[in-house]
């Protein structure tokens, strides 16, 4: 990233603010990697509270994800209570990854990853149809206790709209830079405070002349993940 020793000191002092504005999160550890996988699908567009939500909509409507494999694109659009180009992409790649571990493993599971490298792990995500960045990122952080740190689109504009990262930077180059930036034993901490930073009321907050301007993030549908109180 350019002029990283610059951004590097502004993104320590966003994880010490960010550290005392809000409670420390409890970290996140799935057994089974497959339901961090699920959980980051449906996630990536959507709030904190709306995933969530969705999750206990899940729940209450698949007996098991094999049950979920076998639904419909409506009914997942049913439980995400959407739809909409993004909430359908999102579908798509849900059935898609849940029936393409199914037809490779002839199981809906993804726990032989647990009993192999992280490096052979994130091999086989990145050759599963569906997935990306960020959803390996957060099942390799949450369940394979890999060094990542998983960002949405809105922590993304987060980030560049409040000068944390170089302007001209993509998802994976500031990825990349967070991660050498955040210990692994930190990382899960730090991406939970910025997620629910991003999308806080101030997530569009500017700093001009050493002052912050508050600039009111408009309501979207978009992530959840674990409630920071």
């Amino acid at each position: 990233m350019k002029d990283s020793k610059e951004y590097s000191k502004k993104v320590q002092k966003l994880y010490h603010s960010l550290k005392n504005k809000y409670p420390k999160p409890a970290k996140v550890s799935y057994d089974e990697p497959l339901d961090a996988l699920v959980y980051a699908v449906i996630s990536e567009n959507m709030t904190e509270t709306e995933t969530q939500s969705a999750m206990k909509r899940m729940t209450q409507n698949f007996a098991d994800l094999n049950d979920l494999r076998v639904s419909l694109t409506m009914e997942i659009l049913d439980m995400l209570e959407a739809n909409n180009p993004v909430m359908k992409n999102t579908a798509s790649a849900l059935l898609g990854i849940l029936r393409n571990i199914f037809k490779e493993n002839n199981t809906v599971s993804l726990e032989p990853l647990k009993k192999i490298g992280k490096r052979p792990a994130r091999d086989v995500l990145e050759k599963i149809p569906g997935t990306n960045k960020f959803i390996i990122d957060y099942c390799m952080l949450t369940s394979l206790q890999a060094h990542a740190i998983p960002i949405t689109k809105r922590m993304v504009e987060y980030l560049k709209i409040n000068q944390f990262v170089h302007p001209e930077s993509d998802e994976q180059d500031i990825e990349g830079f967070l991660a050498r930036q955040i210990s692994a034993d930190n990382a899960y901490e730090f991406y939970a405070l910025l997620r629910h930073e991003s999308e806080s009321g101030q997530a569009g907050a500017k700093k001009t002349a050493g002052k912050t301007k508050v600039k009111t993030a408009a309501k979207t549908k978009g992530e959840k993940e674990e409630t920071i109180a």
